[in-house]
């Protein structure tokens, strides 16, 4: 079934006109305005994708559920757990489609990891990204990390137990860089480092499981498994196929990753489930939960700022690097 671009809100009315010329649909300047519209069968839609600033996340999806309307809102899926909560609730008392848009969930070398997850115990995650003056409304934590929380979340499948927890602002008035480690109840251990002023872009996780070391490369969509299982003791060498030299008892596999956009993906799977009414592969819940995890970490990193003294640093970014 084809997907028609029905309405655009956007209140900038220089990035209205744009918008305007190069879809060719009607453009509101409010989702009120928008809403009202469809009420008078002016447009008609069914579902709607929400990429407004985190703070006001909630106001515009509130109105949107309570419309009857279908919702995948970008992440975080709002700026606290009890808006979250609400935007849950209104969806199912609605019976609405509710997705978290975390879209490394739809990254190809993540789905490919699936077959082989056994137990995974030890997590080292980092995304690194060179300064942009987008997103500076949310912190590092939940602007960047926050794609990995919810990746680590739904493979961990298990409660925090402890975390510690340190970041700085840098070069905005919000944490830029952050590093936590987390222990779940499982006893797996996980360690995340965010950058948003990084003089480079990295996106890897790599974690460890019984006989395996499995690493992800999410912007190469690259999956690479170094096996050590009875089976692998056995080989003398490695594949030549792969150019990395043998080592006896190692099998070193690189699974084929059927390539696509993850943006792409995410959008289809969401489209999908508006459809066949069935449960986003990223809900509400799970959406909430991240923003949970992340909402603590900033919590952690708070406490040990007043721990360090370094307050001054935290509320002042720009006087401290003067």
């Amino acid at each position: 079934m084809p997907v028609r671009l029905a309405a655009i809100v956007e209140p900038d009315l220089v990035r209205a006109g744009a918008a305007a010329n190069e879809w060719g649909a009607p453009v509101f300047s409010s989702v009120e305005e928008c809403l009202a519209a469809r009420s008078r069968h002016e447009v008609a839609f069914a579902a709607a994708s929400v990429c407004t600033p985190t703070s006001v996340h909630f106001e515009v999806c509130d109105a949107l559920l309570a419309a009857g309307i279908d919702v995948l809102v970008e992440k975080p899926i709002a700026a606290s757990v009890d808006e979250a909560s609400r935007l849950i609730e209104l969806a199912a008392k609605n019976s609405r489609i509710l997705q978290t848009g975390h879209l490394e969930r739809f990254n190809p070398a993540v789905i490919a990891t699936a077959p082989i997850l056994n137990h995974p115990m030890f997590f080292e995650a980092h995304r690194l990204s060179i300064f942009s003056p987008r997103s500076l409304d949310v912190d590092v934590v939940l602007d960047l990390m926050v794609h990995d929380l919810d990746i680590v979340l739904s493979l961990v499948q298990s409660p925090v137990r402890s975390m510690h927890a340190v970041g700085l602002p840098i070069l905005s008035d919000k944490v830029d860089i952050a590093n936590v480690r987390i222990e779940f109840e499982s006893g797996c251990i996980a360690n995340f480092t965010a950058s948003r002023v990084s003089t480079e872009k990295v996106r890897k996780l790599r974690f460890f499981q019984p006989h395996q070391y499995v690493s992800i490369d999410y912007a190469r969509q690259d999956l690479l498994i170094i096996d050590v299982s009875g089976a692998a003791q056995a080989a003398a060498a490695v594949t030549a196929s792969i150019g990395v030299p043998g080592f006896p008892g190692l099998r070193i596999e690189k699974p084929e990753v059927r390539p696509g956009e993850p943006l792409r993906l995410e959008i289809g799977s969401f489209l999908d489930c508006v459809r066949t009414r069935s449960t986003p592969r990223v809900s509400g819940e799970h959406g909430r939960a991240a923003l949970a995890l992340a909402l603590d970490i900033n919590a952690a990193i708070a406490a040990h700022a007043e721990r360090a003294g370094l307050h001054r640093f935290m509320n002042s970014p720009a006087e401290s690097g003067s």
